[in-house]
């Protein structure tokens, strides 16, 4: 940690083809406003980590998680999310134990506990978003 970005804030960037659509999917789906504007961007601030979304002409390609967000009970929030409409990716992956859409990862970042449980969803734009929980 000890090359120039070691004490840097890493910020999480969007990218939204409709910003006034993106904005409404986190508001409504994730309960989430912004906390600054500017012309083609929004600022999220979630604990003390933040995310950005901005107007781009390209496309997600929604083949890997653009953020993740460490919760503490991944079965309740999911169950919230799900009733304020959010649509889980359902997968089964080999290997790994999969229930109710939410998958047990095993030695997942050890530091954290023995694994992490994960469920992945998309927004508006098609970005995949994450939701984890460490297992202790």
């Amino acid at each position: 940690m000890g090359g120039p970005l070691g004490s840097a804030r890493a910020i999480t960037k969007i990218p939204v083809r409709d910003l006034e659509r993106a904005r409404r999917f986190y508001r409504d789906r994730l309960g989430l406003d912004p906390v600054e504007e500017r012309a083609g961007g929004l600022r999220y601030v979630c604990g003390t980590t933040e995310f950005h979304l901005f107007r781009s002409s390209g496309t997600a390609s929604g083949a890997s998680t653009q953020i993740g967000f460490e919760v503490d009970d991944i079965d309740a929030v999911v169950a919230e999310l799900r009733a304020r409409g959010v649509r889980f990716e359902a997968f089964d992956i080999s290997g790994f134990e999969v229930e109710h859409d939410i998958v047990t990862v095993p030695n997942n970042y050890p530091s954290k506990g023995s694994g992490e449980r994960g469920a992945f969803f998309r927004d508006s734009e098609g970005n995949l978003l994450a939701l984890g929980q460490a297992i202790e």
